[in-house]
């Protein structure tokens, strides 16, 4: 099978890209490098089944070349982290928004099935846990930056669903919870990297707010396993359905682990929103999903602990350190 990968050179679109192959397929991936980077991609260099495109979304006649000859597509390009939310957000709508409308044309007029990946930051200010997938979405005022990027993966959402619906194109809405795991960069305000690194660093950890919102965290590799299902089961087919893992922790806890695992000397400082992002952000006290859903389709869940997770890039991130920072650290 053919499949293309769009955002494949991003943190989950390489792991997605390194499953793909492991299955026999061939993948094309098309990145523009403005969040993703060829580190991600570079063991892949090579592989015969392997391509990688660097382009624009934006840039629908390339897209639809691909397409043509995918027979499968799983959409992941997207503008992603708080940072780039707040500090580009007219960037971040375009790309959600304009963006993912050339894909899904392309997808409709070629009748490709898609798998288009949405986030659990739809469900918004819900205070109903677990979130399940036809819960009401709670979102923030327009005026507030924060929601910018809720609201337009929940119009890609509605807009993906109605091709679905009025044209038949085989589509499939995942919503991703807190995904991590190597490779993951910290660039964009990625709460476990960020952790990771300044305590190999020992670097204060900074913990955004009291941290005591409660997050649930699902590793990359189950989560892209729980992708290649979702997309090989025709019940899935105009479906909404969460992907991540239920067991909760609290950042400050979080940042615990991470000091624990990393023998880390770093002391934990908190910074308030309004320091770390401006005045006016809004944050989610809880975000859980209900996996009812995704084990009912597919018969699989991520269950990965959060310590062998964090291990595991811990061991990824000493490796990139240079040997003067390593020494430092010790």
């Amino acid at each position: 099978m053919n499949v293309l990968i769009t955002g494949g050179a991003g943190f989950i679109g390489s792991h997605l890209s390194d499953r793909c192959l492991a299955e026999g397929w061939r993948v094309s991936v098309l990145d523009n490098l403005s969040t993703g980077v060829l580190e991600n991609v570079h063991h892949l260099v090579g592989h015969p089944h392997f391509s990688f495109v660097h382009d624009s979304i934006f840039h629908e006649a390339r897209v639809d070349g691909l397409v043509e000859h995918a027979d499968l597509v799983f959409h992941l390009a997207a503008a992603v982290g708080v940072k780039l939310i707040l500090e580009k957000p007219v960037q971040a709508m375009e790309t959600n928004l304009r963006g993912t409308e050339v894909v899904l044309r392309c997808a409709a007029r070629r009748r490709k099935p898609l798998v288009f990946t949405s986030t659990s930051e739809v469900y918004g200010k819900s205070t109903r846990l677990p979130f399940r997938e036809d819960d009401d979405l709670v979102l923030g005022p327009s005026h507030v930056a924060r929601w910018n990027y809720a609201n337009s993966k929940a119009m890609d959402e509605r807009m993906a669903l109605s091709y679905c619906r009025e044209g038949g194109l085989p589509v499939v809405v995942v919503r991703l919870f807190n995904t991590v795991g190597p490779r993951q960069r910290d660039t964009h305000g990625m709460v476990l990297p960020t952790f990771v690194r300044q305590a190999l660093r020992e670097e204060p950890i900074t913990v955004h707010g009291t941290g005591e919102q409660r997050r649930c965290f699902g590793y990359v590799n189950e989560v892209v396993e729980a992708l290649v299902r979702v997309a090989r089961t025709p019940r899935a087919v105009g479906q909404v359905i969460n992907i991540g893992n239920d067991q909760e922790i609290s950042v400050n806890g979080l940042a615990d682990v991470v000091k624990q695992i990393t023998g880390s000397r770093s002391p934990v400082v908190h910074l308030s929103y309004d320091q770390a992002y401006g005045p006016g952000f809004e944050d989610m006290p809880r975000r859980v999903p209900s996996l009812e859903k995704l084990e009912s389709l597919v018969h699989f869940r991520p269950t990965t602990p959060l310590e062998t997770i964090v291990r595991r890039v811990v061991i990824h991130e000493w490796a990139k350190m240079p040997q003067h920072a390593m020494a430092a650290a010790v």
